[in-house]
Formats: structure tokens, C-alpha cells, sequence
């Protein structure tokens, strides 16, 4: 059993009145008790604000903070990360679900195999949180030029060790802002690796952000030529495969 340090959970949030306190309530079931988690509220319009206010009265380890202005999900993942004090930090969005022993068995599967990066695996379930039969599986570890091709790490299963690799700014694009601070974090630390367990429900939402994969390519190409500076040759190449992949599973 490692020693108990704390995780701050970062919890970027928009419009997620309906499903946050679930998500929040997930949190606070983990046997793994020393967290703090940190809602960064993107400007929301409906009653994400007094949800969160609800919870925060009850437990102090809850903080909420509110943007100024909408300014996307890169923006306030990365003032939650500046504000998190943990030692380690972990992901979750606002509307997903983490199982109760998510952090306990990924801080000691961390620790007992001296790891700074992990993911784990995770199951889709629908809107109203109905549980689907599509598990995401992990490899066993993750560099950069593999990351590149189709990102296998969902973001709600992610946690780093601060100590080892320091905080890091998210990458300012709509979509696909996860996968570029993961590929930022590859260039620091040479592996993520994937534990095999499901430990995290991922909500698909007919509404997503990430639903629609034909409005992501624009997104995609930022993130290869702008943000990571590939050639345009290779932008290209990585382009179809991934648009490949996606066609493939939607198949």
C-alpha cells in the first residue's frame, strides 16, 4: 500500500448541471480518501454553479472556481492544474463516472511499479448512464510517435505524478486539447502505461463536443501543424490514418 498522498482531481466544467453531482458523487465514494477536486467552471449558463455549491457545503476537499468569460475546456483544465496542490493529478470530466477503487488501485499500481504517467481502461455508457458493452482496453505503455497515430488514452483515466513531471499548460484548441497535453507530457516522460482494469464510465452524449468526428478534422489538422509542428507531408499521413480508424470503428 503506497503512502497516502494527495491527488487534486481536475474537473473542467460547462453546462453540466445534469450530470456533475454524479460525477462529483463518484469522487467522494473512492476508497482512496486524501483528494482534493477542483471545478473549473467554464461560464456556465445553467445551474452547473449551485449543483457544485450543494456538495461544496457538505465537504471541504470540493473547490469551485468560475471563468470570467467562456474560454473553452484547455483554459480551465489548465487554471484547475495551476491551483492543484496534490502531488499527483488526475483527470475527469464532468460527466464521467469513476468506479470507487479507481484511485486507490491506480496510486499503487504507480507506485509499486515507479510509474510518473498512467491511463486506464474504461466502458462507454449512454446519456441517461446505462451501461454499453464497448470497453476501451490500454496498452501496456504508450509513447509519443504512438500516441500520434490514435490516441488510446481516455481522458477521465488519466494521473501524473507532479513531483516527476511538474504541471504543464493545456494546448488552446477546442477539440482535441487532451490529446495535445498528452503528447506535450510524452515529450517529458517517455511512456504512458496503461493499467488493464476498468475503472472509469465514459457518458456518450448526443450533444458532445467530440460527437461529431467530421467537425474534429479541422481540430486534428491544428493539433498536428500548428501545435506540434509536423510537416505537411506527415500531417497528411497521420490525417488518414486516423480518419481510417474512426471510419473503421464506426463501421
Amino acid at each position: 500500500m503506497c503512502i497516502k498522498d494527495l491527488v487534486s482531481i481536475i474537473t473542467p466544467t460547462y453546462n453540466c448541471g445534469k450530470f456533475i453531482a454524479e460525477t462529483i458523487e463518484s469522487v467522494q465514494s473512492q476508497t482512496y480518501k486524501k483528494w482534493e477536486m477542483i471545478i473549473v467552471d467554464d461560464y456556465s449558463t445553467d445551474n452547473t454553479k449551485a449543483v457544485v455549491e450543494l456538495y461544496q457545503k457538505q465537504d471541504s476537499r470540493i473547490k469551485y472556481y468560475c471563468l470570467d468569460e467562456n474560454s473553452g475546456a484547455a483554459v480551465a483544465r489548465t487554471k484547475a492544474m495551476e491551483l492543484a496542490t496534490g502531488q499527483y493529478i488526475a483527470f475527469l470530466d464532468s460527466d464521467d463516472l469513476w468506479m470507487p477503487d479507481k484511485l486507490e488501485k491506480q496510486i499503487n499500481f504507480m507506485c509499486d511499479n515507479d510509474y510518473a504517467f498512467t491511463c486506464t481502461a474504461y466502458q462507454h455508457m449512454s446519456e441517461d448512464g446505462q451501461m454499453m458493452e464497448k470497453v476501451l482496453k490500454v496498452i501496456p505503455k504508450t509513447n509519443y510517435n504512438r500516441l500520434l497515430l490514435d490516441c488510446p488514452v481516455g481522458n477521465s483515466t488519466v494521473i501524473y505524478d507532479v513531483s516527476k513531471m511538474g504541471k504543464f499548460k493545456v494546448p488552446n484548441i477546442r477539440k482535441r486539447n487532451d490529446d495535445a497535453l498528452w503528447l506535450a507530457m510524452l515529450k517529458k516522460e517517455k511512456y504512458i502505461y496503461g493499467f488493464s482494469e476498468v475503472l472509469m464510465k465514459y457518458r456518450l452524449r448526443n450533444n458532445s463536443i467530440s460527437s461529431n468526428k467530421i467537425s474534429l478534422l479541422k481540430y486534428t489538422w491544428q493539433l498536428y501543424r500548428d501545435i506540434e509542428e509536423l510537416s505537411i507531408l506527415t500531417s497528411v499521413w497521420h490525417i488518414c490514418w486516423w480518419g481510417c480508424i474512426k471510419i473503421f470503428r464506426l463501421k
